[in-house]
Order: C-alpha cells, then sequence, then structure tokens
C-alpha cells in the first residue's frame, strides 16, 4: 500500500473510497499486475495520467510508457523545424526519469506526428523503415508486438473524445489491437498475450465522453514531481500555462473504465419474443 494515496470508485452502490488499491480495479492480479500507459505524443501521459503513472510505481506495479509519435510536428521556433524530433525525445526520457521510471520501460515506436491517418491497419513496408516490425508496419502492427512483448494487465488510454485526431486513432487502433494481440494471427509479433487487459482512459485537454468511475487523489509532493515532468517539455512554449492549470486542479486525476464486450445474438432475442 503506497503511502498518502487515495482511490476513490463510483459504483452502483456508492462511493468506495480507500487507501487498498486493489479494492478499486477489477480483477485484481496482485504481483502479476503490470501497467502500460500509451499516448500519442510524448507529453500525454505525464499531463493526463502523472498521478495514476506514479501511483503505479508506487503500489510495486511494472510500469511501462509507450509514445506512438515522434513529436515532428510541435516545433515553436521555425529553427526546430527539422530537429525537434530529436529535442522531444530527450525531453521525454527527462521527463519519465524524473517520475522514477527505468530508461528500459520507456518505448518509442517513432510513428509521424500529426499524420496517423496513413499508418491506420497493418501493410507490408519495406525493411530499414523506421515504424517497421517484422517487415510490417502500422498501427495494428506496432500496438499487437508491443502488446505481446509488454504483457500488461491494465492499458491506459487518450481519452476517445479528445479533439485531436491523433488522440482518437490511438485510442481506435489499439482497441482492435487488443484482440490481434490476444489470437494467433501474425506470430513473427510475438505470443499472443493470455488475456485482453482492462482499458481505462484519461484526459488530456478534452472531456471525457462519460463520467469516469475512478479517482486518484495523492501527497503535494506528487503533484510537484508532475509539474516537474512536465516542464521537462521546455519546447513546448505554453508549458508554463498548462503547469498553471494543473497546479489549480491539485493533485488529483481521473480515469474513466472502458466497458465493451463480444456479440452475442442471444443479448438480442428477448426484444423479439
Amino acid at each position: 500500500m503506497a503511502e498518502g494515496i487515495t482511490y476513490y470508485r463510483r459504483t452502483p452502490g456508492g462511493l468506495v473510497v480507500t487507501p487498498r488499491i486493489h479494492e478499486i480495479f477489477d480483477r485484481w492480479q496482485g504481483d502479476a499486475e503490470c501497467w502500460m500507459f500509451v499516448s500519442a505524443h510524448d507529453d500525454d501521459v505525464v499531463i493526463g495520467a502523472g498521478l495514476a503513472f506514479q501511483a503505479a510505481m508506487a503500489e510495486g506495479i511494472a510500469t511501462h510508457a509507450v509514445i506512438t509519435t515522434d513529436g515532428r510536428m510541435g516545433y515553436c521556433r521555425f529553427p526546430q523545424r527539422r530537429t525537434i524530433a530529436q529535442i522531444r525525445q530527450a525531453e521525454a526520457r527527462r521527463a519519465y526519469e524524473s517520475l522514477g521510471l527505468a530508461p528500459e520501460r520507456l518505448h518509442f515506436l517513432g510513428f509521424p506526428d500529426c499524420n496517423l491517418n496513413p499508418y491506420r491497419g497493418r501493410h507490408f513496408t519495406t525493411i530499414g523503415d523506421p515504424t517497421e516490425v517484422e517487415g510490417a508496419s502500422g498501427l495494428q502492427n506496432a500496438f499487437p508486438h508491443i502488446l505481446r512483448q509488454i504483457r500488461p494487465t491494465r492499458v491506459f488510454l487518450p481519452t476517445i473524445s479528445d479533439l485531436h485526431p491523433d488522440h482518437r486513432i490511438v485510442n481506435e487502433e489499439m482497441l482492435i489491437s487488443l484482440f490481434h494481440a490476444q489470437g494467433s494471427i501474425w506470430p513473427e509479433l510475438g505470443e499472443p498475450v493470455p488475456a485482453v487487459p482492462l482499458v481505462y482512459e484519461y484526459a488530456t485537454y478534452c472531456d471525457f465522453p462519460e463520467p469516469p468511475q475512478v479517482r486518484i487523489a495523492g501527497p503535494a509532493a506528487m503533484l510537484e514531481r508532475k509539474l516537474d515532468a512536465i516542464r521537462a517539455f521546455a519546447s513546448q512554449e505554453q508549458i508554463d500555462l498548462l503547469v498553471a492549470e494543473q497546479r489549480k486542479a491539485g493533485p488529483s486525476e481521473y480515469l474513466r473504465e472502458v466497458h465493451f464486450k463480444f456479440y452475442s445474438p442471444k443479448d438480442y432475442e428477448s426484444l423479439f419474443t
């Protein structure tokens, strides 16, 4: 149990408030818990789930961050136009290091920022493409591959209601990739995962499509570490305004659990009897 962190969950029976994380997150797997935070851009998780990320590590959970795009469109000054991707990767390494993440648990997929539409699905590609894995590319190639490597019990994604297309595409392509990763398709991408992980959304810039079920509240020190990690992205010149907004919000974050299930014709039988 991590000191100073309180977990909240809205349930049909009322609000559950506890310092014990396993009482909040369904299907808790104890020492086997592994959380994978996926972002479109390098700063998304730090901004939208920096407290949840710290809480996971404080609870002893194996924690990974997966950054989908290379940040090439994030330049604020013209001289950075050709170097911003390298600048932002270095900033991301510093940000996650300040949160306590081991370097080998930070994963860069290298897809072009603001140009994910052509990378929906999976296609064969020329070996040497920076997004190539096992002779193929596409988000539905990279995501099953990283899922089969990390084998998470829970996956955290940018909310589907975010206005940024990259955020929505990452959400959509990861959801279908969860099912690819569990099946036997594309064996060159690794051994299938034993079960589909539970999925949660975090909010970065836009509200959730429905109210979140989970709140994580930590001590002031966790918020300060989050703000320091956000400041690491100094190339993003609006960062001071973002830090001010985060400080105003205080040391709390919210997560929306995503519920989905396989189609069964039996579910609709009663409508026609």
